[in-house]
């Protein structure tokens, strides 16, 4: 079940909602786990209580660990070999043994037969949220959870079990045992919710129409001019999509009580690859920050090992985005970069002028992005052969709607880089509304409503690109 579906807007949702604030408040984190574990069992229904039950493990690994006089370490690296090894199994167990069969084929070795296994979705974002919590309890960051209802509801809340946030558990920790709901916070959350649901349904569907089209296609045939418009769609449609996802799980938090870390920071008005990813999937960069980049040493022991640090990190950015070596290379495009950014990149930059910058880091980003949509290598050498072997013909959209929708995102994704788009954005996404704003907020967002609810009623097409991360 996501978010963008029908079955949640017009009864998980509703239903949840009445159950929840007509629930005593002292109550209301029990009603919010059952319907958590019901939203994962509808798409999930084998996983749901292998997960449940690695919840239950690592509670009581690390509710030991802080006990321990003795065999702290033993305990803490027992929950994070749990946690990893469920994370390498479900999801690179495949990736592995095909690769292990390829090189047996090289020698003319048996293949070794396997029975694929399948993905549990949320997984990247399960084992990530239960590491922060193992790894901050065990450095005295915060204090381990008192109840295990509590503990299990941090990690499967539905909100933001499927595609994040990742949340830290001691930024939501006193949240989890007390929070308030005002009016005004169920008002900002159901705002925000359906500008997310606008964002997915809206644009990023409608985007994805033709991105997938032209990704499906020969791309030894494929015309120039077609290769550029499917790879800006996808960078639109895969920004839409993912930031959409979490300005609702962001904003279904807010109505309950709950305050997530932002994902998202107007990413394409970067000027720079390093800028690119302080707002790009924010809590995936400060995840690797704290627990990988600064645990090496980040860029504490000399250029050398800066650069070795800031690889390792990007490359297992890529890896943990998917099983595939497609990603491997994403990571370690964008990793190459933050290099020549510390190298030379930066002052270059800084010499042609906030708007160059801007557009370059675009262009950039856009070419890192077929590495992420199109599958296998080599596949990817041929389509970026399609965006610079000038072969005519577009494959010509003449679908108006289209046109207007990629316009739109467009706009969308460099409004801030005025003054008048950053204040419109900060009046959108305000903490607190005046009632005249209030109104008007209230009249955009039923709109968006309505056209979203059509638009899911009217066609099934409705991928989600990050569901079975």
């Amino acid at each position: 079940m996501v978010f963008s579906s029908n079955i949640f807007l017009f009864y998980f949702l509703p239903i949840f909602l009445m159950a929840y604030f007509l629930t005593p408040r002292r109550f209301r984190n029990y009603t919010l786990l059952l319907f958590s574990l019901v939203f994962y069992a509808y798409g999930a229904p084998d996983f749901v209580f292998l997960l449940l039950g690695e919840c239950v493990i690592n509670y009581y690994l690390v509710k030991g660990m802080v006990k321990a006089q003795r065999g702290k370490k033993l305990l803490c690296a027992l929950s994070i070999i749990m946690t990893l090894g469920l994370l390498l199994y479900f999801k690179y167990a495949n990736f592995f043994v095909e690769n292990y069969n390829s090189v047996l084929g090289w020698f003319h070795h048996e293949a070794v037969s396997w029975m694929k296994v399948a993905l549990p979705i949320g997984i990247s974002f399960f084992t990530f949220q239960s590491l922060t919590y193992t790894l901050d309890v065990y450095r005295s960051v915060t204090p381990p959870s008192k109840k295990l209802t509590d503990y299990v509801l941090y990690i499967m809340m539905f909100p933001q079990l499927i595609a994040g946030p990742i949340v830290k558990y001691n930024t939501v920790a006193t949240q989890l045992v007390d929070r308030t709901s005002t009016m005004e916070d169920r008002a900002a959350g159901f705002y925000r919710f359906v500008i997310g649901l606008g964002k997915k349904v809206l644009i990023a569907n409608t985007l994805a129409l033709y991105a997938d089209k032209v990704f499906a296609m020969n791309y030894a045939d494929l015309s120039t001019g077609a290769a550029w418009l499917a790879m800006l769609s996808y960078t639109m449609q895969i920004y839409f999509d993912f930031s959409g996802y979490s300005d609702m799980a962001i904003g279904l938090g807010r109505m309950m009580g709950f305050r997530f870390p932002e994902n998202f920071n107007d990413p394409y008005t970067s000027g720079s690859i390093s800028e690119f990813w302080r707002r790009w999937h924010i809590t995936l960069g400060a995840f690797m920050k704290d627990y990988l980049y600064i645990p090496l040493g980040g860029n504490r022991k000399g250029s050398a090992r800066t650069y070795f640090n800031l690889i390792i990190v990007f490359l297992c950015s890529g890896f943990w985005h998917g099983a595939s070596w497609n990603f491997v290379l994403w990571g370690a495009f964008h990793g190459l970069f933050q290099i020549l950014d510390r190298l030379f990149m930066l002052n270059v930059f800084k010499k042609i002028g906030r708007l160059p910058s801007v557009l370059l880091t675009f262009l950039v980003v856009n070419l890192g992005w077929v590495l992420f949509r199109v599958e296998g290598i080599a596949h990817a050498g041929k389509f970026y052969q399609a965006l610079f072997a000038f072969r005519r013909g577009l494959d010509e959209v003449t679908d108006l709607h289209y046109w207007i929708v990629l316009a739109l995102a467009l706009v969308f994704s460099f409004l801030t880089l005025t003054k008048g788009g950053q204040r419109l954005q900060d009046t959108i996404f305000a903490e607190h509304y005046s009632k005249k704003l209030s109104w008007v907020m209230f009249t955009i967002t039923l709109v968006l409503l309505l056209l979203s609810a059509g638009a899911l009623c009217v066609t099934d097409f409705n991928p989600f690109i990050y569901f079975r991360f």
